[in-house]
Formats: structure tokens, sequence, C-alpha cells
């Protein structure tokens, strides 16, 4: 797991893993490329990461991926994130193309769903919480993002 200030270096990383995992005698690597998409009349999105719960939940997607003969590989980016620059990176490694293309996506859609970062707009150069689009957390106070 990869945490970097701003913009990611999509060619850099990307690769970078591609090296890391040329030995292993793979048949698959892919990668997923987030980018921030121009909507809302936002300018960039600013992200905020509790690293302990992100490195215990990519901690849990390696030993998974480990079962299945892969590697999982993840860099996400902290504060702000022009349009049209990347904010996250994963990219899976296996024996089979068919595990690679079935982890990722489910690597994907649960880093979408349970990782613990919190969205921000940047509106007119101002950084405004985006509720919607981050990801509740029981017991994280305002952030928790339920009611009781």
């Amino acid at each position: 797991m990869e945490l970097y200030q701003g913009s990611l270096d999509v060619n850099e990383i990307s690769n970078r893993w591609f090296d890391e995992v040329q030995s292993l005698n793979f048949g698959a690597f892919i990668t997923f490329t987030g980018i921030i998409r121009a909507e809302d009349s936002i300018e960039a999105l600013s992200f905020d990461i509790y690293r302990p719960i992100l490195e215990k939940w990519f901690q849990s997607w390696k030993e998974e991926a480990k079962k299945r003969g892969a590697v999982v590989k993840m860099a996400h980016a902290i504060g702000d994130v022009p349009v049209a620059q990347s904010s996250y990176i994963s990219a899976v490694a296996s024996p089979k193309r068919r595990v690679a293309l079935e982890l990722i996506d489910e690597f994907v859609e649960d880093f979408k769903a349970n990782a613990p970062i919190w969205k921000y707009d940047i509106l007119e150069g101002k950084r405004i919480y985006a509720k919607e689009r981050s990801t509740p957390m029981d017991g994280a106070g305002i952030l928790e993002g339920g009611s009781k």
C-alpha cells in the first residue's frame, strides 16, 4: 500500500509494479486507475485517510490474494487531486487471467465500499466535505455517515 500527497504518477507507479511482478512468472497483470471527473463544477477532490484502518483493510486483501496465488497492490492520494488526474491505482498480478480479472473487480468494489477514506469537493478554492461520496464508519463521529 502506497500513499502520496496529491496526484498519482500513474506511469511511474504502474511501470514499477509491473517490474516488481515480472519475475513471478505470472500470466496476468491488471491495473485499475481512478481519475477525478469534472462534475458538479468541482476543481478537484481532496482526500483524508485513516491509515491504521486502511492498512488493516489492505492486509486482509493481501492475504486473500495470496490464497488465490495472486498479488494485490494499491496507491492512493492524500490531499488535493485536480480534475483529470489520478487519485487511486490498484493492480492484481496472478498466474491466470481469470483470477486477476475477478480479484481486481472484488478489490476495487470493496475499496469503494469499505476503505476509510473521506472525500471533499474543492469548489471555488474551498474544501467541502462530500458526505455522500465518503465511506460511512460506525463510531466515526461526524464522519460516520449514519444516523443513530
